[in-house]
């Protein structure tokens, strides 16, 4: 079973920067595709960015594209979200998610593991 744990959210005025990071437990997940997803108040989880098991492939949501940046260190097990720019409408629970597969999917039902999740709030 892969636990993995988010840290690093938090209050950020708009316009801030805030680095978020995914430790997991297990090895393995040098050989997922792991995500950031998130969930604002009253709405569903969706999907924010997603990196390839080697690091070499990622795709974002139109909504941070340019201004998030994923990243991960398989010797550490560690997944990263570089935010930047942030926005009050970024406001909202981040996600960590690793997916036993090859294929990439922004669709939060078809990932497998899931973290507890990291309060990030930005203020205008």
């Amino acid at each position: 079973q892969v636990q993995l744990v988010e840290s690093g959210g938090g209050l950020v005025q708009a316009g801030g920067s805030l680095r978020l990071s995914c430790a997991a437990s297990a090895r393995t997940i040098s050989t997922y595709p792991m995500g950031w997803f998130r969930q604002a108040p009253g709405k569903e989880r969706e999907f924010v960015a997603v990196i390839t098991y080697s690091g070499a492939g990622t795709r974002y949501a139109d909504s941070v594209k340019g201004r998030f940046t994923i990243s991960r260190d398989n010797t550490k097990n560690m997944v990263y979200l570089q935010m930047n720019s942030l926005k009050p409408e970024d406001t909202a629970v981040y996600y960590c998610a690793g997916r036993n597969s090859q294929w990439i999917t922004v669709v939060p039902g078809t990932w497998d593991y899931w973290g507890q999740g990291t309060q990030v709030t930005v203020s205008s």
